[in-house]
Parts: structure tokens; C-alpha cells; sequence
């Protein structure tokens, strides 16, 4: 996809003190296999993969695919742009830093045990986001009870009000339905009420215990929140989830994929009706035992699915749990 945010070639760099603004590309790479849906990280599993924009770069986009083949070996297919982050005078020296988030899809190639890079599923940092088996425990018995109080810790009734009615939307509290979407709003919710370790660390303090969830280095875990509802959202009208498939699969793992990007289950049938109803799959003629039944049909995207990557779609059937 053609880059949305033009900036100048200058030189970017971590530790130029010169230049008013510094632009740095950060990638949202993302993969699912048996365990999950997978995040590319470096940096201990405590960043992105990342770089600044730099004058030999020919575009955003092909700066961001420089930076994640350098930092992991692992080169870039389906690609687009996210968000772009402006936060002035972050790095303390007086300048502008612009952080542009990209999200990209692929198949999970192994690290072979690399120090410096590897693949980690993403609810390790949102711990609250999958319910597939329901309601998480963290959710009832740690995060709600402590963000209640925070609403509740004003002498305001207007500021009250406003955030329990935040925290009501975004969590879907009250006999609400959970809106899987909704990946950022609810961790940006949590920073607020100080709640994660990136706010306590933002504020400088070291007292209170965060709620659980791998923190990530500087706006990194909020970026990939940001790719999470990004994804969730689009393979409710786009088939981009063929990006994530092997060539060829059964219904039940086109399913299971589907279920473990939005953290809910499907309803087996619908999903399949759906499935048909678009045309976007079609028989290789071959058949798989691997699930432990009666051999399973096995399918792939259709050609025009592939040429075109784009039509219309429709809302998953989701279980409510």
C-alpha cells in the first residue's frame, strides 16, 4: 500500500541532537500458528521491530522493510500503515518524535533460538484480550475491581461519571457485549487509570504493582494494541487472513485462525455458510486426518481472492459468551 505521511529525507537518527523532528518506523508483524496469534519482537521481547527513517531510505515503506530484515532476518509481504504518533520533546532533548506504526501479515518462521529476536503471542501483553475460553479470570478478579476504584477516586461527580461510563463502553461492563475491536481504547484506558507498567514508568514511580501484561519499551505496546484492532477489524470485511494461511488448510483451521485474531469464538456452522456464501475458498481435491476424526477436506483462497485482495465481507459469527 502507497505510504500515507510524507517526511523529509533529513537523517533521523536516535542521537542526533540537530534536527527538530525525528522520524522512527515501527512494524506490528504478526503471525499465527497452533499457539495463537504471534508478534515479531526484538530487544528481549520488549520491543518492535524498529529503526529511524534515514536518508537512504526511498520511502517510508521500504525504510520499515530495511529495518526488519537488519534487525531479524525475516523479510515483509502484506504491508500498510497504521497510525502515525506524535509526542513532543519524548526523548528529552527538545525535539518532535513521530513514531509510524505499520502492520504486517505473514507466516511465522522460526528464530532458530536468536538472542536478539523471536516470536511471542500477543495476549502475553494483553492478557484480557482472549475470550475464547470466556471471561478472563484477570478481568473479573484484578483489572475491573482496580479500575472501578480509579473511576470512583475523584471528588468529581462529572470526572466519576465520565469514567465509569468509559470503562462501562470499552469493557463491556453493565450486561454489555465485549467489543473485541476495542483492543486500544481499553489499553489506553489503563494507562490513564495507571494501571500498566508504562504508565507507572512514564510517571516515574515504583511503588504501585502494574496489573499483568509483558510492559514493552516506549509507546511500542500501545502501537501494537493499535495493530490488534486494526487486524480485528479488518477480517470482519477484507480476507486478509489468507496472509496468515498456509497454501492449503481445512475449514477448521481457517476457523480457528479467525478466533484466535479476534479472542472469541465462532459459531461453526454460520462461519462455514459465511465461507461459502463469499466463495473465497475452493477443494484442492486432497484430504487430511491430522484432526484426529474423519478426514478433513482440505481448501485454498480462490485465485481472485489472491488477484483482487479485496471484497466484500461481512460480520463474523461471533459466540457471546
Amino acid at each position: 500500500m502507497p505510504d500515507k505521511t510524507t517526511v523529509s529525507k533529513r537523517p533521523a537518527t536516535h542521537d542526533s541532537k540537530n534536527d527538530a523532528v525525528s522520524a522512527d518506523l515501527i512494524a506490528v508483524v504478526i503471525a499465527v500458528n497452533h499457539d495463537g496469534p504471534r508478534v515479531l519482537t526484538i530487544a528481549d521481547s520488549n520491543a518492535l521491530p524498529s529503526g529511524p527513517f534515514e536518508q537512504g531510505h526511498r520511502s517510508l515503506q521500504s525504510g520499515l522493510r530495511a529495518w526488519v530484515e537488519r534487525q531479524t532476518g525475516h523479510p515483509l509481504g502484506y504491508v500498510e500503515q497504521l497510525y502515525t504518533f506524535a509526542d513532543r520533546d519524548r526523548t528529552g532533548d527538545g525535539r518532535v518524535q513521530i513514531s509510524i506504526g505499520y502492520l504486517g501479515l505473514t507466516r511465522e518462521e522460526k528464530a532458530e533460538g536468536s538472542p536478539t529476536h523471536g516470536w511471542r503471542n500477543w495476549y502475553e501483553y494483553f492478557p484480557w484480550e482472549d475470550h475464547r475460553a470466556g471471561m478472563p479470570p484477570i478481568l473479573q478478579d484484578v483489572l475491573i475491581p482496580q479500575l472501578l476504584a480509579w473511576a470512583d477516586d475523584t471528588t468529581d461527580p462529572k470526572t466519576r461519571h465520565d469514567r465509569r461510563q468509559r470503562a462501562t463502553f470499552a469493557f463491556g461492563l453493565d450486561e454489555r457485549d465485549w467489543n473485541e475491536e476495542l483492543t486500544l481504547q481499553r489499553y489506553e484506558l489503563l494507562y490513564e487509570a495507571g494501571l500498566v507498567a508504562e504508565a507507572l514508568r512514564d510517571r516515574g514511580e515504583s511503588s504501585s504493582s502494574p496489573i499483568p501484561g509483558r510492559p514493552m519499551i516506549a509507546d511500542h505496546r500501545r502501537i501494537l494494541a493499535t495493530g490488534i484492532a486494526r487486524l480485528r477489524t479488518k477480517i470482519k470485511y477484507r480476507p486478509v487472513v489468507f496472509e496468515l494461511m498456509p497454501p492449503a488448510f481445512t475449514l477448521l483451521q481457517l476457523q480457528r485462525t479467525v478466533e484466535a485474531l479476534a479472542g472469541r469464538l465462532v459459531h461453526k456452522q454460520n462461519f462455514r455458510r459465511l465461507i461459502e456464501q463469499q466463495d473465497l475458498v475452493e477443494e484442492t481435491g486432497e484430504t487430511t486426518s491430522d484432526t484426529g476424526g474423519r478426514p478433513a477436506k482440505r481448501f485454498r483462497f480462490r485465485q481472485s481472492v489472491l488477484a483482487e485482495r479485496a471484497v466484500a465481507g461481512t460480520k463474523l459469527p461471533l459466540s457471546r459468551s
